[in-house]
């Protein structure tokens, strides 16, 4: 479907991903609109369990309103110092409007007391990883295709980085000796969670005729 189309509608407000999805499918020559095109959408509450879930309910709601083909993702970063956590609940992490920045100081701090009995004074406090599930649904027929990518990485002590958004600062990656926030676009969408996912389910999209 998306082959044969110049527009696609990501159903997330959020500015980085925005400008992620942008740079993926202006290769494909797809333009990208987004809930900032359509503010009269109200917000979507992400109650799922699991990040395919939000994902397709996002979906859902926002190609059921506009009666057009939308594509949604629900990602986060999974620690596993503490467990699986943030997982679905990352955007929110230290609040329901909580910012990238107090998102990453309670991470940090949740890591650090951990660590406060170890000897080590490695700045590398966790190992961890990138999830990602798109969702693309079709209203006009009701089906939908899933797709998910993960990225394995360490939280480190030290952010570094000013690009990206989230986590990136956090989120290092020893075969680059970088953060994630410290590459370039195009390195980023070849190595991350939400760049495998999108790959994933455009091979899904040339093996199907319609969804």
């Amino acid at each position: 479907m998306l082959q044969d189309s110049d527009l696609i509608i990501v159903a997330t407000r959020n500015p980085g991903k925005v400008k992620e999805f942008e740079h993926a499918f202006s290769q494909l020559g797809i333009q990208v609109k987004s809930m900032f095109d359509y503010p009269e959408l109200p917000e979507v509450v992400e109650d799922g369990t699991t990040f395919a879930e939000n994902a397709l309910k996002k979906a859902k709601t926002v190609g059921d309103a506009l009666g057009l083909p939308v594509l949604a993702d629900d990602s986060g970063l999974c620690v596993d110092e503490l467990d699986g956590r943030p997982g679905v609940y990352s955007a929110r992490f230290a609040g329901e409007q909580a910012t990238d920045q107090e998102n990453n100081k309670k991470l940090l701090r949740l890591l650090e007391d951990k660590k406060m009995g170890d000897d080590t004074q490695l700045p590398l406090l966790s190992t961890a990883r990138f999830v990602c599930t798109l969702v693309l649904y079709n209203p006009a027929s009701g089906a939908s295709l899933e797709a998910s990518g993960e990225v394995d990485g360490w939280i480190t002590a030290e952010p570094a980085g000013c690009g990206g958004f989230g986590y990136d600062p956090l989120f290092y990656l020893p075969d680059y000796e970088k953060t994630m926030a410290e590459l370039s676009m195009e390195d980023k969408q070849a190595i991350s969670h939400r760049g495998a996912a999108l790959r994933s389910l455009i091979g899904m999209l040339k093996q199907e005729t319609t969804i």
